[in-house]
């Protein structure tokens, strides 16, 4: 099989673009945020990871339904902050 094609198989719809985008985007947020979090919490004991991606797992529980709901009202924002082209 080529490999493209294993790719493409993995690939989802257009529509579920916004979704994806904050999927990955919280998870990337929350991810780096929590890792200094803890650093600066414990240090780099050895318990370091396990605490790490325990906090992470809850944040991102929190920060991936946030981003989604927050995308929209943000947008908007932007949008005001911004010179339209012309």
């Amino acid at each position: 099989m080529i490999p493209g094609l294993i790719w493409e198989s993995f690939m989802l719809p257009a529509r579920y673009a916004p979704v994806l985008f904050g999927l990955i985007l919280s998870g990337l947020m929350s991810l780096v945020v929590s890792g200094i979090s803890t650093l600066r919490a414990i240090g780099l004991s050895a318990d370091f990871l396990h605490f790490w991606l325990t906090a992470w797992l809850s944040a991102w529980l929190v920060a991936f339904p946030l981003v989604l709901v927050v995308a929209p009202f943000t947008r908007r924002v932007v949008q005001r902050l911004v010179q339209q082209d012309q």
